[in-house]
């Protein structure tokens, strides 16, 4: 059976105040047109479909289109689950109709999961389905106050499903959960919290026994442990703290007697840059050139000096300039760094002015800033607006 992983669309989502709409309307019709050259049996999202529980109506009718493009006319059977981004009324809303047609939205747990099944070649394919949900949901469902984590609630989810799960099938399970052990401690700053203090991880031992482990929430491709523990990543960057990061999908391949992973990227309507350097080069063509322009940009300016509207200079050249901040510079010797020091009497105004600017720009107060200065206080002496 030839599974496609994805999940984390959060289609409606607002980057820097920038609507993120025909980007997500360019990547999922690059997605549809691969899937087409692939013909996957199934298609997972593993949560998230929406960045909010109540998303904007262009959200609503984007899912609706590709949804309806991959179910009905390419025959693709979807499997999506809510994740703590979603409303699980509204992933789930009609989903005994639309099953029918082979689109399971799951957005609320169940008591007892039972397995969506699909069958190939080889026989079938139980799926396991498990939204995102609240640990108090979990107690409650279950009545066992014991529950107070997320690892509570999936140690009691997975304990029910491997009560009947059967080990002489292929069984895939779909969750959307902050697992314990990933490769790189790497969270996006557009990736929610589940939780505080450490209560929303999950431990991935409780996952063993499965086929292949299809999660949501963290933003970067990577397994887990194990090669068949997985987050797909999301489809599009949505913060530059994932600029860096390599987008894709994942290819699963799984027969009766092994499991085969690949991943493919796809290609993008604007990529998400972050640029550094002094605002001439920047704007320099030979810097910019060959590249594209058009892409999200956040530039970190290292002049020292004041600069003049830089944003505008930039988005001259860089019109999707969504950030721009200036480097910061430390000085690398001296300890006083909020206080003038114990002869401030003796120091004067200007000497006071010369401390205070070389401790918090990290620049030396040289020559010609000190006559200028000295100037400006001697001005204000005469004026009797200060005292010497």
């Amino acid at each position: 059976m030839k599974i496609l992983h994805t999940a984390d669309w959060h289609i409606g989502k607002l980057v820097h105040g920038i609507h993120m709409t025909n980007d997500q309307r360019y990547i999922l019709k690059e997605l549809i047109r691969w899937i087409e050259e692939q013909r996957p049996d199934v298609l997972i999202i593993a949560g998230d479909l929406y960045d909010r529980s109540i998303p904007p109506v262009e959200a609503v009718e984007l899912l609706d289109e590709v949804l309806t493009e991959l179910v009905m006319n390419k025959d693709i059977a979807v499997l999506a689950i809510a994740g703590n981004h979603d409303s699980p009324d509204r992933v789930s809303f009609a989903g005994n109709i639309l099953k029918k047609h082979g689109l399971h939205l799951v957005g609320h747990l169940q008591l007892d999961i039972e397995p969506i099944i699909i069958e190939d070649d080889e026989g079938p394919v139980h799926f396991y389905m498990v939204p995102y949900v609240e640990p108090v949901i979990v107690r409650e469902l279950y009545e066992d106050e014991s529950i107070k984590t997320h690892d509570d609630a999936m140690v009691a989810i997975m304990g029910r499903i491997k009560s009947k799960m059967l080990p002489e099938v292929r069984n895939v399970c779909v969750a959307h959960a902050y697992l314990m052990g990933i490769e790189k401690e790497e969270v996006s700053e557009s990736v929610r919290p589940l939780s505080i203090g450490g209560s929303e991880f999950v431990d991935a031992a409780h996952f063993d026994g499965f086929d292949y482990v299809a999660l949501g929430h963290l933003h970067r491709a990577q397994k887990v442990g194990k090669e068949t523990i997985r987050y797909s990543g999301s489809l599009l960057k949505y913060s530059f703290s994932e600029a860096l990061q390599v987008k894709s999908v994942t290819e699963v391949i799984m027969s009766t007697e092994s499991t085969r992973i690949e991943t493919h990227q796809l290609p993008v309507l604007r990529d998400m840059r972050v640029l550094k350097g002094a605002l001439d080069h920047l704007v320099d063509e030979e810097v910019y050139k060959g590249t594209n322009t058009e892409d999200y940009v956040m530039a970190t300016l290292t002049d020292k000096g004041e600069l003049i509207d830089p944003i505008n200079v930039l988005r001259a050249i860089y019109p999707n300039v969504l950030r721009v901040e200036k480097e910061s510079y430390e000085r690398e010797a001296g300890e006083q760094q909020t206080s003038a020091g114990e002869d401030f009497i003796q120091k004067g105004p200007v000497g006071l002015f010369e401390e205070f600017y070389e401790n918090i720009s990290g620049e030396y107060f040289d020559e010609q800033k000190q006559t200028i200065v000295g100037e400006l206080v001697d001005d204000l002496m005469k004026k009797g607006r200060i005292k010497g």
